[in-house]
């Protein structure tokens, strides 16, 4: 590979990580509204709709998708590297809301303290339960993306992008709703509704997106002429 090569590489690698911290720090900020999603009329399952979900879930999914993107072209150790650099964003993140939460609003400031602690109150505790569900559900991805990898010797992208998926999005789903619900942030009563309903939802979506990543992996390669299972080194 050139050396222009290796900078554009870069370039897509780096924009690529900006995406996905992006995403992830987003979703922790907006988690507190929640939507009625109706693909299939009113379902309710344990006495709790099915398809109430927070807001949240919206960018998450193209965090999974951009992990396999980026474990598809760059490797394992790359993946991993942006999945560190996300926790740092998220905490970072919070640490900029706990200090604009202590600091007093102003008399003429069109958001009160009050308005502003409703908001992002509860942001320390969703992003702990979102952080410690996604630190296990990303290294399980990447960890299952590459062990189909190797079973299947680079062929059928289509199965890891979705097995390594649903497995982690499921670990990630349970585990974030167990914490907020045992932290009080969320009813036990909603439990059940919530996971099933978030899993479902992104089970939808990976689907969705295992086009996409086809394309986009068909254009790299083609961009940098790789063969199949070859990755790029940016060391």
């Amino acid at each position: 590979m050139t050396h222009k090569d290796k900078r554009v590489a870069f370039s897509i690698y780096l924009y690529l990580g900006a995406l996905f911290i992006t995403s992830l720090v987003v979703s922790n900020l907006i988690f507190q509204k929640f939507f009625y999603w109706q693909p299939f009329g009113d379902v309710t399952i344990f006495g709790a709709p099915l398809f109430e979900i927070s807001v949240g879930i919206l960018p998450y999914p193209i965090t999974f998708l951009i992990t396999d993107l980026i474990s598809e072209i760059f490797g394992k150790k790359r993946a991993n590297q942006v999945v560190i650099a996300g926790i740092f964003a998220s905490f970072f993140s919070l640490l900029i809301v706990t200090v604009a939460n202590v600091a007093p609003a102003t008399d003429w400031s069109p958001v009160s303290d009050g308005m502003f602690k409703s908001v992002f109150g509860n942001t320390i505790v969703a992003v702990f339960a979102s952080m410690m569900a996604y630190l296990l559900a990303q290294f399980v991805d990447i960890q299952l993306y590459h062990f189909w990898k190797r079973v299947t010797k680079g062929k059928y992208l289509w199965l890891r992008n979705n097995f390594s998926t649903f497995s982690s999005q499921f670990i990630d789903t349970f585990t974030v709703v167990l914490l907020l619900c045992s932290f009080g942030e969320i009813s036990w009563e909603l439990f059940y509704g919530l996971v099933i309903s978030g899993f479902v939802f992104k089970i939808f979506i990976a689907l969705l997106d295992t086009p996409l990543l086809y394309l986009f992996v068909y254009l790299l390669r083609k961009r940098f002429n790789l063969k199949l299972g070859e990755e790029i080194s940016l060391d």
